[in-house]
């Protein structure tokens, strides 16, 4: 791994689960790590329920743009998080991947997204903050 991995969240439309991560690795880790984030068909915006429960710990990614997973982005990633298990990724990833399973929070409020952004962190707190 780089000094500074690079952790590449993945799901589906790069709206919810992958933002969230990505987010929450961001707020978790410091600089420890740098997290991006993109999905397999992007959807237009951001889930505004997960931007308003990561804006809760004071992080704004309600200006994040969804976009789609690139080769180059697979390549360059020292850790791929795969947000729901056996995406098809459009190469094989150079780096380690790691297989998460979290439901898609497309039609939640913000009420139903708190446990799953905690689940998340916690996550991330037991498998990467533990490197």
């Amino acid at each position: 791994m780089t000094a500074t991995p690079t952790v590449l969240f993945i799901c589906q439309h790069n709206a919810g689960r992958s933002q969230l991560g990505a987010a929450l690795l961001d707020h978790l880790a410091g600089d420890r790590f740098t997290a991006t984030s993109a999905g397999l068909s992007p959807a237009d915006e951001v889930n505004p329920a997960v931007a308003a429960t990561v804006a809760e710990l004071g992080v704004d990614i309600s200006g994040n743009v969804p976009r789609a997973v690139t080769t180059s982005d697979l390549d360059e990633a020292d850790i791929v998080v795969l947000m729901k298990p056996g995406l098809a990724l459009p190469a094989t990833p150079r780096g380690e991947v790691l297989e998460w399973s979290f439901p898609n929070p497309e039609a939640w409020d913000a009420d139903a997204v708190r446990p799953l952004r905690e689940a998340v962190a916690a996550q991330i707190q037991s498998t990467l903050l533990t490197r």
